[in-house]
């Protein structure tokens, strides 16, 4: 047997072992038991009343302010804006069946590699439209705000950038609440280099890559679908910019708003790649060097989480896509 189709007899097995093991995976997440309920805050919010008031206080203490007294509430429910909400809210929201089902694939998720991790009660709420916390976790809670996922065009959203009501739809939602989860996992940031920042992010979404196995690659980073064929097309070059210009190592702040945090685009500051390139496009070369890195290096996830970023890079053996 000459050694090319040894390699390709080789490289046949490995294929196949892979998809073997990624079924036995699979067929042992969909045995796990999880309960799923959603708890439509919501909807009992929107027929709040005096006298049913002092029991939505007593089920939902974590929603409402002890500094208010109840007029304020009653109030609140009552306020023309308010009344807007909950018309919307109903009209989108009103079978959040398929959120449930993705939900419960999610936590089947999370408990096989977080077994630690129990699934919580989860409570669905309006916000006044608080995108920077459209999705929050804290102590057994999961707290969803229904308001910032009516779609990028609702008028609610006017005046607020276009970059970010783009994330605005409801197909976004389950893939925020593994956002959460995953970046409990990996904690904060302390490697100030900008490569330790793409590494800490290509983390999250090797982590959100097994949570979410059967979402498009797209959805979990929050792209369109013509803004991920971008990146990866542009995988190579967007590299070569970052080597060429040796930021792996810089501790430049001005980097992580460029190329790392939401935005209208990543800043190359090249006219002809700026007007095509995605925002947080450091994120995306991230998650390539972390795939790299568990595909050519025995680890278990918990010794990925802890590996500092210099490691995870040196031993990765990330080529980008040419």
């Amino acid at each position: 047997m000459n050694t090319i189709n040894f390699l390709k007899i080789a490289a046949l097995f490995c294929i196949l072992f892979s998809c073997s093991k990624e079924s036995k995976i699979k067929k042992e997440i969909v045995k796990i038991p999880v309960t799923i309920n959603i708890e439509r805050f919501d909807q009992l919010f929107a027929g709040l009343t005096p006298e049913n008031l002092p029991d939505l206080k007593k089920e939902y203490p974590f929603l409402f302010s002890e500094k208010y007294n109840d007029s304020i509430w009653v109030n609140r429910s009552k306020d023309t804006i308010q009344l807007e909400v909950n018309r919307e809210i109903e009209k989108a929201f009103s079978d959040i069946s398929q959120e449930k089902d993705e939900l419960h694939s999610l936590f089947q998720h999370i408990k096989y590699y977080f077994p630690e991790i129990k699934e919580p009660r989860i409570v669905t709420i309006t916000s006044d439209v608080d995108y920077r916390n459209k999705v929050v976790i804290s102590k057994g809670l999961l707290v969803i705000s229904l308001d910032t996922y009516l779609g990028k065009d609702h008028h609610f959203y006017e005046g607020i950038q276009k970059y970010l009501r783009q994330n605005f739809e409801r197909k976004y939602m389950v893939s925020d609440v593994a956002s959460a989860y995953v970046k409990n996992q990996v904690g904060p940031i302390r490697d100030r280099t900008f490569l330790g920042n793409l590494i800490s992010f290509g983390k999250e979404l090797y982590l959100k890559d097994l949570l979410l196995p059967d979402f498009k690659d797209a959805r979990k980073m929050g792209y369109t679908e013509e803004q991920y064929a971008w990146a990866e097309a542009n995988e190579e070059q967007i590299w070569r910019f970052f080597v060429d210009r040796q930021l792996l190592y810089s501790t430049d702040s001005s980097l992580m708003p460029r190329f790392l945090y939401p935005g209208p685009f990543s800043k190359f500051y090249l006219e002809e790649i700026d007007k095509e390139a995605p925002d947080r496009i450091g994120q995306f070369i991230g998650w390539r060097i972390v795939t790299s890195y568990m595909k050519n290096n025995n680890v278990s996830l918990r010794q990925l989480i802890l590996a500092d970023a210099e490691t995870i890079f040196n031993t990765s053996r990330y080529k980008p896509k040419r």
